[in-house]
């Protein structure tokens, strides 16, 4: 959710949803928890429909968070991928020897 209102903070919440493949209320349940947090801020904004909308912009908190979560997934899925190289040589070492 984070990347994806950094790259475009004028989604709605309904895209946002779409986007992540989540319920609409997961969506604002979620978005609600980061403008808690102060990760995100809200500013009204008009549409060009004149219909009142919100653009979601991340803080400088929400952009630390971002990229500590980034961080994060990285070294998990860098991990998994080492032990995964390893079953894999390890499967490989076991048919050559049948």
């Amino acid at each position: 959710m984070l990347r994806l209102l950094e790259s475009d903070p004028t989604l709605s919440q309904r895209e946002l949803s779409k986007a992540l493949g989540m319920s609409l209320g997961k969506t604002h349940y979620l978005l609600r928890a980061l403008l808690d947090k102060g990760s995100v801020k809200a500013s009204n904004f008009r549409r060009n429909d004149n219909k009142a909308a919100y653009m979601y912009l991340l803080t400088p908190a929400g952009v630390k968070k971002r990229v500590a979560l980034t961080r994060a997934f990285l070294a998990r899925k860098e991990s998994e991928y080492v032990a995964l190289e390893r079953t894999i040589a390890q499967l490989r070492s076991e048919l050559t020897q049948r």
